[in-house]
């Protein structure tokens, strides 16, 4: 009888069926993974959109409010007479990038958890009363090392600009008196953060209270040929840019378009800052 040669089916027996090789495995499980990193970062875009959201930056412990970008009008204010000619001329820029922004200026509590762990020195506040009074006597770099030790930097003049103003077009974002310590209601000394309105973006202070540093060099003829997208300032120079009036200055220095521009060693007892991150955990 002649025998016939038989291969073996290359299926499975009937009712059984193969196990998927460690590789396949892998493959299904880098999937999957990789569509919930997608959207946990979706999901936190969206969070991080959200106009106004505040959170707390684990390092130097203040609170952060989300600024979404936006368009608005740099410089002097329609109808404001204190502008001087380096804040002209009025001209549109666009942020194009959100950003977050500290609530408040930085305190004397979150430079004291800097100086601790830095081991740097810290030089005594003026008429310092608590923790939650504003830093003062700093410098525009030991401004900047603190932001870059908070992970963040010190925001650019066009930025801070915008957000002070806060979709508003005046020179102030409301009644002075309700919004900002100046040299009228100050008594000529230091108050602490938060005690006054905050802006229609949730941020406190950016009128009166302290100076502060932003990131800038400063240039007096600056304006007249602006940048319209994100500027950053001109490329050099001797002076750095400080904003918002303080607690020692008058009214016509706590508008919202004043630029005061001083060396960046100097450092006087109304002079602090506020710092901006990119991103906060």
């Amino acid at each position: 009888m002649e025998q016939t040669n038989v291969t073996s089916s290359p299926l499975p027996p009937a009712g059984k069926t193969r196990r998927p090789g460690w590789l396949a495995v892998a493959a299904v499980a880098a999937c999957l993974l990789a569509l919930a990193a997608f959207f946990l970062l979706r999901s936190r875009q969206v969070r991080q959109a959200a106009a106004g959201e505040v959170r707390t930056n684990p390092i130097d412990g203040q609170r952060y409010v989300w600024i979404t970008p936006g368009t608005f009008q740099m410089g002097c204010s329609p109808g404001d007479n204190h502008c001087l000619g380096n804040e002209k001329p009025a001209h549109t820029v666009i942020i194009t990038r959100g950003f977050w922004m500290g609530q408040t200026e930085v305190t004397v509590g979150a430079y004291q958890r800097f100086a601790q762990a830095t081991g740097t020195s810290m030089r005594a506040p003026f008429g310092f009363q608590d923790q939650n009074q504003p830093v003062q006597v700093v410098t525009w770099a030991e401004a900047r090392t603190f932001c870059q030790w908070a992970g963040g930097r010190l925001p650019t003049e066009a930025e801070w600009e915008y957000a002070a103003r806060a979709g508003t077009t005046g020179p102030y974002y409301g009644e002075l008196n309700a919004i900002a310590w100046y040299a009228l209601n100050s008594r000529m000394l230091p108050h602490g953060v938060g005690e006054k309105a905050p802006n229609a973006y949730g941020l406190y202070d950016m009128l009166g209270s302290v100076w502060e540093w932003v990131t800038d060099w400063y240039d007096e003829r600056y304006y007249t040929a602006p940048e319209s997208r994100d500027p950053q300032g001109p490329v050099g120079g001797d002076s750095r840019v400080l904003r918002g009036g303080s607690w020692l200055y008058g009214a016509s220095f706590a508008r919202a378009s004043t630029r005061f521009k001083l060396q960046p060693a100097s450092s006087y007892s109304d002079f602090g800052f506020r710092c901006v991150r990119e991103v906060i955990p």
